[in-house]
This record gives structure tokens, C-alpha cells and sequence, in this order.
């Protein structure tokens, strides 16, 4: 297996995960509320992630934080604002339908971060491919959301 390949599993891997994390997350802002659950949900990453930084031996290059370019430092905050957001919408219209709002929000603004190289990525030019593609997408999300 290519490592091309080896990436699109682990990243459609990580929107399975996706999934069940907002509509536990949904269940658990039922209990405490939408800011209990993004504090329980962040203060409980920062322990797993703070044991991964340990055990990875990489607590060392925290040190580069400030050096970072600014831009790149405000995934946290936007973390927050993502887990509020889709632990809000799923109770109001499902886990399907949040979801596939938010694949087709999250395509349309990664072709642009793609084609203008934002953040330090490389510039992936947008071909007549790809919205044709996004169209089938939406298309296809229509028909996922009609009742």
C-alpha cells in the first residue's frame, strides 16, 4: 500500500470518528450543558494529549510555540467553537444530516486552503475537476438530507 493510500484510510478513519465523537458529545451537553461538555471534552483531550506528548518523547518542541507562525496557533480556540457547533446542531437535526452539512462545509473550504496554499501548505490548484466534483457532492448530500 502507497502512503497516499495509507492517509486517505487513517483520515476516513478519523471521520468515522468524527461521527461518534458529535453524537456522544450531543448526548453528554444533554447532562451538562454545551460549555460543560466542550470543557470536559478539552480538558479531558489535554490529559490524553499531554500523556502522548511524554510518552512520544516531544514535550521538548513546545518550546517552538512561539516561533509558530499565528495563524497556525488558533486550531485550539477553533476546536472548541467545532465541538460547541456540532454538539449543537446534531440533537436538532440528526447525526446524518449534521454530518453531511458539515463534509460539504468542510470540503468547499479545504479546495480554497488548497488552492491558495494557506497556512504553510503547498498549492494544490483548483482543476474544473473539482467543482464538478463538489457539485455531485452537494448533489449528493441533497438527496442524503431529503425527507
Amino acid at each position: 500500500m502507497t502512503a497516499e493510500i495509507i492517509a486517505l484510510i487513517v483520515a476516513a478513519l478519523a471521520g468515522m470518528t468524527m461521527a461518534f465523537q458529535g453524537a456522544m458529545n450531543a448526548g453528554l451537553s444533554a447532562s451538562t450543558g454545551l460549555w460543560g461538555m466542550a470543557f470536559f471534552v478539552h480538558a479531558s483531550g489535554l490529559v490524553l494529549a499531554t500523556v502522548g506528548l511524554f510518552v512520544a518523547g516531544q514535550a521538548g518542541k513546545l518550546g517552538a510555540l512561539p516561533r509558530a507562525p499565528v495563524a497556525n496557533v488558533w486550531g485550539g480556540v477553533l476546536g472548541v467553537l467545532i465541538i460547541y457547533a456540532v454538539a449543537r446542531s446534531i440533537p436538532k437535526v440528526g447525526a446524518g444530516p449534521a454530518t453531511t452539512a458539515i463534509i460539504v462545509g468542510q470540503v468547499i473550504t479545504a479546495f480554497l486552503i488548497d488552492h491558495f496554499g494557506l497556512f504553510g501548505l503547498d498549492d494544490l490548484p483548483l482543476t474544473w475537476l473539482r467543482p464538478v466534483g463538489l457539485g455531485f457532492l452537494s448533489i449528493g448530500a441533497y438527496l442524503l438530507l431529503k425527507k
